[in-house]
């Protein structure tokens, strides 16, 4: 039976798979490529690649019940190596609680206080929903940079992730066996 607790696992699964395939275009970039200014929301890759983990994680504190305090406006994991180790951990870190939670919880609405200090509510399923295309929506932005950069283009579409799973799944399946001889 598929579930908003099933969505969500699949959901979590894909944003690290699509940032691992984001990850393999910027591998072809330099470090200055990486740090440069090139007129995103965050100026370089390297700082909106940050913020996508410090988003991350204050939205999995606040569904957690927990209201972090974050500056956006610096750079929180400055070595580049270690940024992209810690994002990978927090992916598999959020879809691991995702996993945890009971079906029920994503029926729930979690109260929090906003990046302006006001509190809000919202449905976790809007939440959760958030976040993914916060990720989608910056892997998008830090995407067309790399290209124009020479990176290869990174093929990060959600189709591609399942024809990914499902040529994974069929490799990993035994061959039938032969028919008994008589």
């Amino acid at each position: 039976m598929y579930t908003w607790k099933s969505y969500y696992v699949i959901q979590a699964d894909y944003q690290h798979w699509a940032n691992e395939v984001l990850f393999s275009s910027l591998d072809h970039l330099n470090e200055e490529a990486i740090a440069g200014d090139h007129g995103l929301f965050f100026r370089s890759i390297h700082h909106t690649v940050d913020h996508m983990l410090v988003v991350s994680q204050v939205w999995l504190a606040r569904l957690r019940g927990e209201t972090p305090e974050v500056d956006y406006k610096i750079i929180h994991n400055p070595d580049w190596r270690e940024l992209k180790t810690a994002l990978r951990r927090e992916t598999r870190k959020l879809q691991g609680w995702i996993e945890a939670q009971v079906p029920e919880f994503y029926d729930d609405q979690i109260a929090f206080r906003g990046g302006d200090g006001k509190p809000r509510i919202m449905w976790v399923r809007d939440a959760l929903t958030h976040l993914f295309t916060h990720y989608a929506h910056h892997r998008g932005q830090i995407s067309a940079v790399a290209t124009r950069l020479g990176a290869p283009c990174p093929e990060m579409d959600f189709v591609y992730y399942r024809r990914e799973m499902e040529r994974l799944l069929s490799e990993s399946r035994p061959e039938p066996a032969p028919p008994a001889a008589d």
